[in-house]
């Protein structure tokens, strides 16, 4: 087997599913186009937590962790079975790397993961464990976790960071789904794109300082946190590849980037 890209990936709202768009019509063919990974680890900006933690959970359910959205949407169920040995082999791998690590046998998918994953991976086969974020530590430190992950790609495991190239929500004012993003919504998601593809490593993880209207893309980090688990994991040498563009409800960048490393 072929080493997998590390893939970030923009969910979006939890209506993705629901609606006709480019940003799922790119996540419906983009599993058809990854070799079929023997498991997934998916990094989400909707599981937070104090301490770093795995999920162990032999069959993780659904959770419908949102509100206010159209009925069809909590019908859903991703019944992907969970792999709680790769879950306690990466517990002792990040420990290994000063990363200390709690396995959580009861925690479900969010949707920051089973989402984007019916998308992608409809049949619901492969295994699926998540790892928590950290929002009260830096980008640094998700970089430095993503590189303690980088050994699992030469077992077949797809590392599938989740969250938001953009994501102010308190902005969202009813727009239609196709809307014009605003020009602070662009500018920041063009300075990021422009930086993944010189893979300027320093100045993204000082993206908060010098980006164009960082804070107002990002008011809380958690939704850009699983990007740089992304990067760290792809090795010490990477290159980037951006899979898709598009926007949704004027204010939420859609993008979505692989990382392989330079051999």
């Amino acid at each position: 087997m072929s080493l997998l890209p590390t893939l970030f990936i923009s969910h979006g709202a939890p209506d993705l599913l629901l609606h006709a768009s480019p940003a799922r019509d790119f996540l419906q063919q983009l599993g058809g186009q990854l070799e079929k990974p023997q498991a997934i680890l998916v990094i989400s900006a909707h599981w937070t937590a104090q301490h770093l933690s795995v999920s162990a959970a032999p069959q993780p359910k659904t959770i419908h962790d949102f509100s206010g959205f159209p009925a069809p949407l909590y019908e859903l169920t991703y019944p992907a079975p969970g792999a709680p040995e790769l879950a306690i082999a990466l517990q002792e791998r990040l420990a290994q790397f000063g990363l200390p690590c709690q396995v959580v046998t009861d925690r479900g998918l969010d949707h920051g993961a089973w989402v984007p994953l019916m998308a992608i991976y409809p049949a619901a086969d492969i295994p699926v464990i998540q790892l928590s974020i950290q929002p009260h530590l830096d980008p640094q430190y998700h970089w430095r976790l993503g590189a303690a992950l980088r050994t699992l790609r030469s077992a077949g495991v797809l590392i599938l960071a989740s969250g938001a190239i953009t994501h102010n929500l308190q902005h969202f004012r009813g727009q239609d789904l196709d809307a014009e993003p605003p020009t602070w919504v662009k500018q920041f998601d063009d300075w990021m794109a422009e930086s993944l593809t010189a893979m300027a490593i320093d100045r993204l993880l000082q993206y908060r300082q010098v980006a164009p209207y960082a804070v107002e893309n990002h008011p809380t980090e958690e939704h850009l946190l699983p990007l740089f688990v992304a990067l760290g994991a792809a090795g010490d040498r990477p290159q980037s590849q951006q899979l898709h563009t598009s926007f949704t409800y004027g204010i939420l960048s859609m993008a979505a980037y692989a990382f392989e490393n330079q051999d």
